[in-house]
């Protein structure tokens, strides 16, 4: 008997398609079908695309507060903004969501943004979400070291996913870019120009990237065979003030630095206005590298030297990573790290020869 898809026949084609009308067309129960269209592990991949491909050819589209009802999931992802940050309306955020939503859409999901405009007023706001059950599991961005929404989540057992990393794993899926990595080739690059006094400005300390960054900077001067000086590392520069503040500190030293690593690009941003006060020319006499890739640095006199991170394909895979923590997969396959793209601009030069 065929069967045509188009209607099926004139009785079925006047009302929506079920699922039962799409497990009887493959031979399969109803279950496995559920099953299948929700990714779950124990369906091969092979079974899910046959589903997919034929809900897809009948129009059968689940309704979603019918699967919530049967599933206990909204199919939503959440993510709580903190608009205190020293960042948080910056353009890389928009392509950050934009990658979330676009994770989320390709599997059926939607994504739920709520605000926050202190520490306390955020966790209320997970408290609240959880509370009236507004998503399934939750984007982290910006890990910290000792993380209260990591804390919050875990009691709660509900599924998260971090953009960083935390040192206790416990529950803990996360995608992060090597910013440890990064740090370590700033120095080797920087070294290979002849540089031999290279100072560190570090960012937030409370957040988990900064002792990796630490870390890479460490391992990157004692792979080049250089000595650390104590009076040119800062830390805790998260903005142009901050990079400024610390630079001008770095940069009157009795022995200052030829060349700087910053952990950030606006602290790096900071480093070229000290650097100006001090009657210094980026590039020429204070060579400069950061990480982050934000647009201002493109556009910054001389260029800037950076790290850059696809904060579009960061947003993607947080996405992916959190569905697939929300079916069920161990989390030991949940956990991805990608390298940074060095972007090689006017920021950096030669040692000066006076020097």
């Amino acid at each position: 008997m065929s069967v045509s898809f188009a209607g099926l026949d004139d009785r079925r084609a006047n009302r929506r398609v079920t699922i039962k009308d799409v497990a009887d067309a493959l031979g399969l129960t109803k279950s496995t079908v559920s099953r299948a269209m929700n990714g779950y592990p124990d369906i091969s991949e092979a079974t899910q695309l046959r589903v997919k491909r034929m809900a897809e050819k009948m129009s059968y589209h689940p309704l979603s507060h019918a699967q919530a009802i049967k599933t206990g999931r909204t199919r939503s992802l959440g993510l709580v903004l903190q608009l205190s940050d020293h960042d948080a309306q910056r353009p890389f955020l928009a392509e950050f969501l934009a990658g979330l939503s676009a994770g989320a859409s390709s599997e059926g999901w939607t994504l739920t943004v709520a605000a926050s405009d202190s520490h306390d007023d955020m966790i209320r706001t997970f408290q609240a979400l959880l509370r009236d059950g507004k998503a399934d599991g939750f984007i982290l961005p910006r890990a910290m070291i000792e993380d209260p929404r990591v804390a919050l989540l875990r009691d709660a057992n509900v599924p998260f996913v971090l953009f960083g990393r935390q040192n206790d794993t416990a529950g803990c899926a996360w995608f992060d870019v090597l910013g440890e990595e990064a740090m370590r080739d700033a120095v080797m690059h920087l070294a290979s120009l002849g540089h031999r006094r290279i100072g560190f400005i570090n960012g937030g300390m409370k957040y988990a990237y900064a002792s990796l960054r630490e870390a890479g900077f460490i391992q990157g001067m004692q792979d080049a065979g250089l000595a650390i000086d104590p009076n040119l590392i800062g830390q805790n520069a998260v903005t142009q003030a901050d990079g400024a503040r610390v630079a001008t500190k770095i940069l009157t030293q009795q022995k200052p630095p030829t060349a700087i690593v910053c952990a950030v690009d606006f602290a790096a941003l900071g480093v070229y206005r000290a650097a100006s006060e001090c009657g210094l020319r980026i590039g020429h006499d204070l060579s400069v590298v950061a990480y982050d890739g934000i647009p201002e640095g493109a556009h910054a006199q001389p260029p800037l030297t950076t790290f850059s991170v696809d904060n579009r394909a960061a947003g993607i895979r947080l996405s992916t990573l959190l569905i697939r923590r929300i079916r069920g997969e161990d989390l030991a396959t949940l956990r991805e790290t990608v390298s940074a793209q060095f972007v090689d601009r006017g920021s950096t030069g030669p040692v000066p020869t006076m020097n």
